[in-house]
């Protein structure tokens, strides 16, 4: 009998043990998180490119966190990506958050990225010296809808009675990657492009474009965000804490690029080229960088006055009503 109720004693001891021993481990797993962060290889997205070379969601993520960085070609990607739960968040065009927002996306912009860095470009030998001469033209932009598109398509219409074919006006519209827009302008295939920087001043340093409204005469001009970082409603909801880690990031990267922006430039650079295989010239990044101001701070209203221009022309079926799209409390 003793020899039993000892066996049941050891028994119920390993037991005891394995179930310490799971507990450990799920806590070991908790402390080993993987989160993913997205961002565009353009200067927009400087602040994206400086945390991932520093190391910064590292800094402010609880110890044992792994940080996975996906690049993006344009919004609409990007913004699949957030609502599949692919990535935990990053910078995007207010375009793109903006549209899905209004669409049912369950979706917080949570701080700035950047304002301006928006170009008109004209290609050589079109024709084009004013905005005018638009009429009849092909012009790209990343996406239909993106924030530069209707940022020139607002001032278009607004200035000039000029409108894209896709609502009855005479601008004929495609869309590609900026990385590509030099080269197109080479050989002719467009006429004219609403570009991000550094693209836009990749184009000027070739001379195969020129500057034909620059950044502070397109519609917004640096008022409006060029970049907003965004994540899911349900991590702001159920995770806050790993929100404000990520923004205390995000917030440490942008006063990185305001404080050390010579460093900033060199990281940029390296991550264009890691991403695009694009050698960029300092004197491209200089140039870039002066069209453009680097920003956590957010402002609700300039992005509702911005979807109001989306749906004038008609990107947007409803009439855009943001309320709960922007969430400050993480920058406060």
């Amino acid at each position: 009998m003793k020899k039993f109720m000892l066996f049941i004693a050891l028994v119920t001891l390993s037991f005891v043990l394995a179930a310490c021993g799971n507990s450990e481990e799920a806590t070991g797993s908790e402390e080993s998180k993987e989160i993913t962060i997205g961002y565009f290889p353009n200067i927009n997205h400087v602040a994206g490119m400086v945390a991932e070379e520093k190391k910064l969601y590292e800094e402010t993520l609880p110890d044992g966190t792994t940080v996975n960085f996906q690049y993006f070609p344009d919004g609409s990607a990007f913004m699949t990506a957030i609502e599949t739960g692919d990535i935990e968040g990053g910078l995007v065009g207010p375009g793109p958050a903006m549209n899905h927002f209004t669409s049912g996306a369950k979706i917080n912009v949570v701080a700035a990225g950047s304002t301006g860095g928006t170009v008109i470009m004209a290609r050589k030998g079109a024709n084009i010296e004013t905005p005018e001469d638009l009429k009849g033209k092909t012009f790209i932009s990343p996406r239909v809808g993106c924030t530069h598109d209707v940022q020139f398509e607002t001032m278009m219409k607004e200035e000039y009675g000029i409108t894209s074919s896709r609502i009855g006006g005479t601008m004929k519209h495609v869309t590609g990657k900026p990385a590509t827009y030099q080269s197109m302008f080479t050989t002719g295939n467009v006429d004219a492009a609403t570009v991000p920087e550094p693209w836009a001043s990749v184009i000027e340093a070739e001379g195969s474009g020129k500057v034909l409204v620059d950044t502070e005469d397109v519609a917004y001009g640096k008022t409006l965000p060029a970049a907003v970082f965004v994540t899911s409603q349900d991590l702001v909801k159920n995770h806050p804490d790993m929100v404000q880690s990520i923004v205390d990031a995000h917030k440490k990267a942008t006063k990185f690029i305001q404080d050390n922006p010579a460093e900033a430039k060199t990281i940029a650079i390296k991550k264009i080229k890691d991403i695009t295989d694009q050698q960029l010239s300092e004197s491209v990044i200089d140039n870039a960088w002066e069209r453009i101001d680097f920003t956590y701070e957010v402002n609700g209203e300039v992005l509702q006055d911005f979807a109001n221009s989306s749906y004038d022309l008609e990107f947007l079926k409803k009439k855009p009503d943001l309320e709960g799209l922007v969430n400050t409390s993480f920058i406060e």
